[in-house]
């Protein structure tokens, strides 16, 4: 299995900045992707960021194109969510999520095989 633990979150004020990061153990060799997820409530899960891990490539809904980056740390097995310019539509739980293979659910909730336990983003207008 892989266990992965996030950190960074808080409360930030409108136009402000947070990182978060995830830090992957265990069975890090099966990591095929990292990627960061996050649910408001009475909302679903949705994607937000990717990575794929042995390439670099990275991956992103529209809605945070130029704000939010991710990167990683494969030595470190980290994977990093640089958040900038948020908004108060960007409150939510964030969780980081590994899977182990290619899937045509890539990117989906249903596609990842591993989950942090989330980390709580508060943005006030």
């Amino acid at each position: 299995q892989v266990q992965l633990v996030e950190s960074g979150g808080g409360l930030v004020q409108a136009g402000g900045s947070l990182r978060l990061s995830c830090a992957a153990s265990g069975r890090t060799f099966e990591i095929h992707d990292m990627g960061w997820f996050r649910q408001a409530p009475g909302k679903e899960r949705e994607f937000v960021a990717g990575i794929w891990w042995s390439k670099g490539s990275t991956y992103y809904i529209d809605f945070v194109k130029g704000r939010f980056t991710i990167s990683s740390d494969n030595a470190k097995n980290t994977v990093y969510l640089q958040m900038n310019n948020l908004k108060p539509e960007d409150t939510a739980d964030y969780y980081c999520a590994v899977s182990t293979s290619w899937s045509s659910r890539r990117w989906s909730p249903d596609g990842m095989a591993y989950w942090g336990k989330g980390t709580l983003v508060t943005v006030s207008s």
